[in-house]
């Protein structure tokens, strides 16, 4: 190892070392504020040592909501995560600080590995240090994706336990009550809530209360379950079984399907999304190799062509990146994003931004208008119309900006590259020697004396060029024939260098990319409607689990029924929300309605069989087949989870690894081709030249 080596190593551990140092000291001091004395009362009688584990996150999460950089991470988590532990104030806290120090963790190292690995390219740096801010949304999703997935399953036991209890104690309260004793599981506060909720003076507001807080819809339906039984007491199926217990096996059924499908769907996209995000991390090593390799591929990769294709490159990437989470993403359970006050919602009141808006915004009641409606609805998009367009607005402006940026950059990159570049031949394979080198960038710097001269003198002509180069010291003593070279040569730098500005085309080219930016939010929920298209089916089939267990309860009646598909809905939810406002004025009509307010032929036939039982046959009669035919539809449901997670698996191999095809095709194979093709006829055309 080098003295210089040794010393950089030394200076690099010396800096590492003050600046943990620095960390210390400031959070010791943050530490010692009075903001830490709620959380000390949290975890009074906790603590068996003073390094707790629990009262370091504890006072972690504080820093965190503290931290303007941590804190919109550190909330996100705790809207999640305070649903599933139900006003568990120290669990919830501890939970969000744990995953946040976890990402903290990882983050920092790999921070540091980016800047040392692409400190020479700053584009590189700034797209994969971008990229980190959307992979730390993964890397935290998934935390708490765990987290819901480990509580689905804890209630697999848990209904299993019921059951037993069940049987013993012959009441739902106490059946759950005795099970929900268990403290070490997540699922036991649930049990401990829908306890509370049914001994309460009036269980069915507040059991109206814990549907909006249920973690997942199997809960609620286990709740509502729990409570019809209660108040209408159970009943014995035509087979002599508990209809408590048979509703509770088929909750479970549901249960173990989700399972299965989630597992399936995080099995296929566990690596997806860094497969698509690689290219970014390795656009500098193919660059590298290629001109090592074949140095005739300096000028593509240097110049324009190279920084253009690096800019497709990452743009493809990060679209591919997203559209790889929202493909996964779509299939699960996941607790709605806070859309109350978003930045666009705080724009908006800006009276001159709402006037700009609103001239976008197609008028109520026209074509335009009842399309981007009915494209909200569909994609289950929690966005106003007039959010939409402060994002499409927002979107091209970028768009447009970003693109004058990148074409300016281009320009300036030729014209370093002019300034910079060793002048010299180059041959097919092989790179020039370092005495080669050197004396090719002394000839560079030669020229560079006439093209600062003459960059902005665009009344030049190639004759004042020679006889300036003739008169200079660089090249006076020159032959005739040489001379002629050195100016053809600077000639050719020289009009390249002068032609490098933004031209009208290219003005053109980013009024159409700020059109295309336009329409990237709309794409993007056409995008999420289609993969929700998938999942139609499998929430009909769900439909059919809810009525299948209701049908047999005495007093319920369509209306009800409707009240829970609208309570479990997702896809569906807007129609069966708006029947169910309209139900009053009249049950049949609000049927109809529904029914064509929907296309999907299986909730059609659910919505005729409902209006069947709204006048003229009993509701059990009404769907007497999915009694008898509960198998089969069973069946049918796991393979259209299979058909389902087939498409989304194809679909993210697709997406997924294009820009690993485009990383290795389009910036390595195609150019290496290209030029090298290119270079072989210039060889030969000179060779015949030479005969």
């Amino acid at each position: 190892m080098s003295q210089d080596i040794l010393k950089y190593l030394i200076a690099g551990v010396g800096g590492v070392f003050a600046l943990l140092l620095i960390i210390f000291l400031v959070i010791n001091k943050k530490l010692q504020g009075s903001n830490t004395k709620y959380a000390r009362k949290l975890v009074e009688g906790t603590r068996n040592t003073a390094l707790s584990l629990d009262v370091f996150f504890q006072k972690f999460y504080i820093i965190c909501t503290k931290n303007p950089i941590l804190r919109r991470y550190a909330l996100k988590l705790r809207r999640r995560l305070e649903i599933i532990n139900l006003e568990d104030e120290y669990v919830t806290r501890k939970q969000v600080a744990s995953i946040m120090f976890k990402a903290v963790l990882i983050v920092i190292p790999l921070t540091g590995v980016v800047i040392y690995m692409t400190h020479n390219n700053y584009l590189v740096m700034s797209s994969i240090l971008l990229f980190e801010i959307f992979f730390i949304e993964t890397l935290l999703e998934g935390m708490v994706d765990g987290i819901d997935n480990k509580l689905l399953r804890e209630q697999l036991d848990f209904f299993s336990e019921i059951r037993h209890a069940y049987h013993e104690f012959n009441m739902v309260e106490e059946a759950i009550y005795d099970v929900a004793q268990d403290d070490e599981k997540e699922v036991s506060r649930q049990a401990e809530k829908i306890y509370e909720v049914l001994i309460s003076d009036d269980p069915e507001t507040e059991l109206e209360k814990y549907y909006d807080i249920a973690p997942n819809s199997y809960l609620k339906e286990f709740a509502g379950v729990s409570y019809l039984t209660k108040e209408f007491g159970d009943r014995k199926d035509k087979d002599g079984a508990s209809l408590y217990l048979k509703n509770l096996n088929n909750i479970t059924q549901e249960m173990q399907i989700e399972i299965l499908k989630r597992d399936k769907l995080d099995y296929v996209f566990q690596s997806l999304s860094m497969i698509a995000a690689l290219p970014i991390l390795f656009l500098d090593t193919v660059k590298n190799w290629a001109v090592g390799q074949f140095s005739f591929t300096r000028q593509f990769y240097n110049g324009t062509g190279g920084f253009m294709m690096q800019i497709a490159l990452i743009i493809i990437t990060f679209l591919c990146y997203i559209l790889t989470r929202k493909l996964k993403d779509n299939g699960s359970v996941n607790t709605a994003a806070n859309m109350e006050n978003p930045w666009q919602a705080k724009l908006y009141k800006k009276k001159l931004v709402k006037k700009f808006v609103d001239y976008f915004i197609p008028k109520n009641g026209t074509k335009e208008y009842r399309k981007i409606v009915k494209l909200l609805k569909d994609s289950a998009s929690k966005l106003k119309m007039e959010w939409l367009y402060m994002n499409r607005i927002m979107a091209s402006v970028v768009g447009f900006v970003v693109s004058l940026i990148i074409l300016f950059a281009a320009h300036k990159i030729a014209i370093n590259f002019q300034f910079t570049e060793p002048t010299s031949d180059y041959d097919l394979l092989g790179t020039m020697s370092e005495s080669q080198e050197k004396k090719a960038m002394e000839t560079t710097e030669k020229d560079n004396v006439f093209l600062r001269k003459f960059q902005y003198d665009y009344d030049v002509t190639q004759e004042d060029l020679k006889e300036e180069i003739a008169e200079s010291d660089e090249y006076g003593d020159s032959s005739p024939e040489d001379l002629d070279t050195i100016t053809e040569r600077i000639w050719g730098k020289l009009q390249i260098v002068q032609s490098e500005y933004i031209k009208w085309f290219e003005i053109l080219i980013a009024l159409v990319i700020m059109v295309i930016a336009y329409q990237g939010p709309v794409w993007l929920l056409i995008f999420q409607k289609i993969m929700r298209q998938m999942d139609m089916e499998n929430e009909v089939m769900q439909f059919q689990t809810i009525i299948l267990m209701l049908m047999k309860i005495e007093r319920v009646n369509v209306e009800m029924i409707l009240e829970w598909l609208e309570r479990y809905a997702n896809i569906f939810k807007e129609p069966i929300t708006k029947c169910v406002n309209n139900y009053e004025s009249g049950p049949w009509e609000a049927l109809e309605e529904l029914k064509n307010d929907i296309s999907f032929q299986q909730l059609i036939r659910l919505i005729e069989s409902l209006q069947a039982a709204v006048e003229k046959i009993p509701i059990k009669e009404a769907f007497d087949e999915l009694d008898t035919e509960r198998a089969y539809h069973q069946e049918k449901r796991k393979e259209s989870n299979e058909r389902t997670i087939s498409k989304k698996s194809m679909i993210g191999r697709v997406i997924g690894f294009a820009p690993m095809v485009l990383l290795f095709v389009g910036y390595l194979i195609v150019p290496l081709c290209a030029i090298g093709l290119t270079s072989m006829t210039s060889a030969f055309s000179s060779m015949q030249k030479m005969m």
